[in-house]
């Protein structure tokens, strides 16, 4: 429950779906404020991260959807968080994974990789 919220936040504050904001509180999950209150993952810069690349890379496309889909531990004080974002552009709608590899130490990019996908 507690990533569904932070996967809320993360597509609120990028304005990807402001339905999924509302459809929480006709839930009953609080409101906005009180979300924003709760710490946020390790993994929220990358998410953010993986968000901004995306729509420069993809400029006509407009994120609908996210999902992290989890971090490996590569080794040599290296790791990797992949996410799948879906994009839906005028002639198509389609998913891009991403996956950031960084040193955990200083949290340097070492690359982001993109993979589109159909599904």
């Amino acid at each position: 429950m507690k990533i569904f919220l932070v996967m809320t936040i993360l597509l609120a504050h990028f304005h990807i779906n402001p339905l999924m904001v509302s459809a929480l509180e006709k839930e009953g999950e609080g409101l906005p404020a009180q979300r924003e209150q709760q710490e946020e993952p390790a993994y929220a810069k990358w998410g953010k991260l993986a968000v901004e690349k995306v729509k420069e890379r993809y400029p006509e496309a407009k994120v609908v959807d996210y999902l992290h889909m989890g971090r490996e531990e590569l080794g040599e004080g290296k790791a990797s968080e992949k996410f799948k974002l879906w994009l839906r552009g005028e002639e198509r709608e389609f998913g891009v994974f991403v996956t950031i590899t960084f040193e955990e130490d200083s949290d340097e990019v070492i690359v982001i990789e993109y993979e589109e996908t159909d599904r």
